[in-house]
């Protein structure tokens, strides 16, 4: 087990260093990234313009030497613009399936709130069964498959704010905010002649990010930190401050994401530490508060983690 547990957490560390490269001074989202990608799990970035979510997806895409794929999400957009759709072909008489973006390793949905509902829930199927449907037939989408979706909290003239079943899909909400003055100025001197990110060369391939993902399943969870997770859940549903708490797909998300997390870290099993780590990302945009409260889901998040105790 633990040189099963090496591999994960070298290639981790390669795959962190390289994307570190490009985006300064942001180790901890970036290693959240890559806990997600180990867990295959998918990614919302929520953050204003400008900050490096995009050149972050690109960096991750490079370093695993993955497939990927880039939609621009605009209220104009139609699910086949995305999944793609059944042509006609009229040299050879017959109808082909025409592979939109989502067939792809790592699928960037820039702005995924300025699309359609129609358009969102084309990401449905995809991102819940790994395998697209179109003209009643499956497609398999490749493996791994991860959506990395972003979104603009500041603005709301011409968005279409996802419903919660489509935020439910989404493992973990990320925010780089803004750099410090120094990595800004690293940053700005960095690409004085060209971006950092045209000379990023691939540290893996996406065999090897294959092979961590099915190693990342082995680490080790005991009964009372399953149990944590359990009871974290199970708190925020029975919040009277709350009309909605997190679903079970929560707990499964907690619970893949503290094992990728414990192996990037060179452990073969899961501390409480790990899953108080990852709760404000997993839980806080599952949560919807009442009218009436006056604070955020993430303060509420981190009283219940002061107030519930690790069994």
């Amino acid at each position: 087990m633990p040189h099963n547990i090496d591999y994960v957490c070298q290639l981790g560390e390669a795959i962190i260093s390289n994307i570190e490269k490009v985006i300064i001074g942001k180790h901890e989202i970036i290693e959240k990234t890559c806990a997600s990608v180990l867990a295959a799990v998918h990614i919302l970035f929520e953050d204003v313009p400008g900050v490096g979510k995009t050149v972050l997806c690109k960096a991750l895409a490079k370093s695993v030497d993955g497939s990927f794929s880039r939609v621009q999400c605009t209220p104009d957009l139609l699910p086949s613009d995305i999944v793609g759709a059944v042509i006609y072909r009229q040299n050879s008489g017959e109808f082909v399936f025409n592979r939109g973006p989502i067939f792809s390793n790592i699928l960037l949905a820039d702005e995924i709130n300025r699309t359609t509902p129609k358009t969102q829930s084309a990401l449905l199927e995809c991102m819940e069964e790994q395998q697209a449907t179109v003209s009643g037939h499956s497609y398999a989408l490749p493996r791994p498959f991860i959506v990395v979706a972003t979104q603009n909290p500041i603005e709301y003239e011409g968005t279409f704010p996802l419903p919660e079943a489509q935020l439910d899909r989404f493992a973990v909400k990320l925010t780089l905010g803004y750099p410090s003055e120094e990595a800004e100025k690293q940053f700005l001197q960095d690409q004085r002649l060209q971006h950092p990110l045209e000379l990023l060369k691939p540290v893996c391939t996406i065999k090897h990010v294959q092979t961590a993902v099915s190693l990342v399943k082995e680490v080790a969870v005991e009964d009372s930190v399953c149990q944590y997770i359990i009871s974290l859940v199970n708190a925020t549903r029975r919040d009277p401050r709350l009309v909605l708490g997190a679903g079970p797909r929560a707990s499964q998300t907690l619970y893949r994401l503290s094992q990728a997390l414990a192996a990037l870290r060179g452990r073969d099993y899961v501390l409480p530490d790990d899953v108080k780590e990852l709760a404000p990302n997993v839980l806080e945009h599952r949560l919807i508060l009442s009218v009436e409260e006056d604070f955020s889901p993430k303060a509420l998040i981190q009283e219940l983690l002061e107030n519930l105790p690790v069994l």
